[in-house]
């Protein structure tokens, strides 16, 4: 058994902007990533992403986005980012890591991976995200329906697509992006349960985000809590615009799925072919079962950094966390901060037991 000042659970952004304010306080943080590579899951999102943040929002503390500033990159360019940010990374990274179980014990914690590695670390900082695991609404007959379902997990592009008949389930931007992107080359209807909220991308010339760090909305904990319901999705006009066309159209949740075909609020019904589920995502920490750090459904219980639970246990990434921006490229490595100021201070306390 090794023993390290610090592990980190998940290379993605999260994961590595964690790693790097460690390293910056003097720790040996030891990263364990489940994947084979760098990008954490931005590799596996669909290929036309963009990033609703420019390039000046979007970097991980120590290392600015490449390029011009005011661009809103695409994911491969992230993927790019990552892969650099992680090579110049002052920590041991470790690919093909999957943690499979966290314990407590002693004061510490013991984390046990599934190739049968085993390290003892005064303090871990679970950075795993909510990319595993695709929230899935039990929508009435969905179930049973004969045709394909796709979450936007799994989506990648309209090919195969075409002159399809496909139900998008959800409003948030990821949503929006790919019904319109389909809408292109099939018939697409989005569907959600209120109506969909769109927040201009550029007020007075300036884009939405620096409006949110200038007025500290951004990073305050108070955000999440005046804004109920899903994110607005960020537009510079031509989502609604397209939404306006009916490509796709907007409609309300169905009443219900039924074999191949789905029922609309008014009682209509058509053939539907495909499915697609950006109903986002939901916490993804199996390996603290059994811990009692996250309750039944799987969903941790923490001040905003820390377990309530178990002393030394930090989340970094989790959505709303601590702000509206936890869970993005320009909002982990300002809760990394917070996170690893309350680790270091535990270390410390280890450290001066140990002597």
């Amino acid at each position: 058994m090794t023993s390290v000042d610090l592990v980190v659970i998940g290379g993605g952004q999260s994961g590595l902007a964690t790693a790097h304010v460690a390293a910056r306080g003097g720790l040996r943080p030891l990263v364990l990533d489940a994947s084979a590579g760098p990008g954490g899951s931005w590799p596996a999102y669909y290929d036309s992403l963009t990033l609703f943040s420019p390039a000046r929002f979007s970097a991980l503390p120590g290392r600015p986005f490449p390029g011009d500033p005011d661009r809103y990159p695409v994911r491969d360019e992230v993927v790019d980012y990552l892969a650099a940010y992680t090579a110049a990374l002052d920590a041991d990274v470790r690919f093909g890591a999957r943690v499979q179980q966290v314990t407590f014990a002693d004061g510490g914690f013991v984390v046990s991976t599934t190739d049968g590695g085993v390290v003892r670390a005064p303090s871990v900082v679970a950075a795993t995200g909510g990319f595993g695991t695709p929230f899935r609404p039990a929508l009435p007959g969905l179930e049973s329906f004969t045709g394909r379902v796709l979450h936007a997990a799994e989506y990648r592009n309209a090919d195969g697509l075409a002159g399809s008949r496909v139900v998008v389930v959800g409003g948030g931007n990821s949503a929006v992006q790919i019904a319109a992107e389909l809408a292109r080359v099939a018939t697409v209807s989005i569907t959600t349960r209120g109506p969909l909220r769109f927040q201009r991308q550029r007020i007075l010339g300036r884009d939405f985000h620096w409006w949110l760090a200038r007025t500290g909305l951004d990073a305050s904990r108070w955000g999440p809590r005046l804004v109920s319901g899903t994110v607005p999705v960020i537009d510079d006009g031509r989502y609604r615009a397209a939404i306006s066309d009916g490509r796709p159209d907007h409609r309300p949740l169905p009443q219900r799925f039924d074999g191949g075909r789905v029922v609309w609020s008014d009682g209509t019904t058509e053939q539907v072919d495909v499915v697609v589920l950006a109903t986002g995502y939901r916490p993804d920490l199996p390996y603290l079962a059994g811990t009692g750090a996250v309750d039944e459904a799987g969903v941790p219980l923490h001040d905003g950094e820390m377990s309530t639970v178990l002393p030394g246990l930090g989340f970094v990434g989790l959505e709303r966390q601590r702000s509206f921006a936890s869970a993005t490229l320009r909002g982990v490595g300002r809760d990394a901060e917070f996170v690893l100021d309350r680790v270091l201070r535990r270390v410390g306390r280890h450290a001066a037991a140990a002597r």
